[in-house]
């Protein structure tokens, strides 16, 4: 998702919770306003894969500091959307360093133009990764080999998946929302075929009976993963058999040609956008621009 300058500026923040649920020895998952956070606690100190909206921060900390009384040593972003990078300048101003691939820091340092045609501005200096890399890196800390991989062209061009080995445990980003439409970010170099693929990948790497922390939603299982790509394989089939019978993409969304995966259009994309994400896909027709970006 994108950065969501207006949902901020409405939201109450004060009544905004946090809750930490706990996966392993040194492993949680926080869940509050915008995408999930895993947190590694130890004896090095504290590492987060993403860090949420910046008026989340002090929840954020207050909750860690629950389970340690560690730093901030880092803060991992698996992609560059507000909503998994808005916390980063007041958690480096407090001296944790962010690392990313590089594309996120390109993204975040250039400002564009999002789906609705709004500016979303540069972030601030202090709010840019600081380390980047290209296809992995590996955080050695708190007893874990915390690795990032780079997924290319999969919800955006700069998504990396975290594996947590040692805690049986993957990060999955906004590849994998627990069980709703996925945002495929065409303007930011996504591809809904390569998202599939992408998911497919990393559940081929995976033992079983792995803990999967999705960008959104409850914590899942592989059958959980690999259920939500069946059901975009499936997606696509239907939408690719309406434009061999002739409809056009009006008609499809007027017949809503995926009615069985209502259940997904509940959070933040709708049924009708994930039709026309598979359409523009399969007539290789560029984005309209009116996919929503607040939440």
């Amino acid at each position: 998702m994108l950065f969501a300058v207006g949902a901020q500026a409405q939201r109450d923040w004060s009544k905004a919770e946090v809750k930490l649920e706990k996966l392993s020895d040194g492993l949680y998952m926080l869940t509050g306003v915008g995408g999930n956070i895993a947190v590694s606690v130890g004896e090095d100190g504290v590492l987060i894969v993403d860090d949420q909206y910046a008026p989340m921060v002090p929840k954020i900390q207050e909750a860690i500091k629950g389970v340690t009384d560690q730093p901030m040593r880092f803060v991992l972003n698996t992609h560059w959307h507000g909503d998994h990078v808005g916390g980063n300048e007041p958690f480096a101003k407090a001296k944790a360093e962010i690392i990313a691939h590089e594309n996120v820091r390109k993204r975040m340092a250039s400002g564009h133009e999002n789906l609705r045609g709004n500016k979303v501005p540069p972030a601030a200096k202090a709010a840019l990764p600081i380390v980047t890399f290209d296809k992995t890196l590996t955080v050695h800390i708190n007893g874990e080999d915390i690795r990032a991989l780079h997924f290319a062209k999969g919800h955006t061009d700069g998504d990396s998946i975290i594996f947590f080995p040692k805690a049986n445990t993957v990060h999955m980003g906004d590849h994998f929302f627990n069980m709703y439409f996925p945002f495929v970010d065409t303007a930011s170099g996504g591809n809904l075929t390569g998202l599939i693929a992408n998911v497919e990948k990393a559940m081929a790497m995976l033992p079983d009976d792995v803990k999967i922390i999705p960008g959104h939603g409850p914590l899942a299982t592989k059958k959980d993963a690999l259920e939500f790509t069946r059901r975009l394989r499936d997606i696509r089939a239907l939408v690719q058999a309406a434009i061999k019978k002739g409809m056009t993409l009006e008609q499809m969304k007027k017949q809503n040609v995926i009615a069985k995966y209502d259940e997904m259009g509940k959070f933040f994309i709708k049924n009708d956008e994930m039709i026309e994400v598979a359409y523009n896909e399969l007539t290789q027709k560029k984005a309209a621009g009116k996919t929503k970006v607040h939440h």
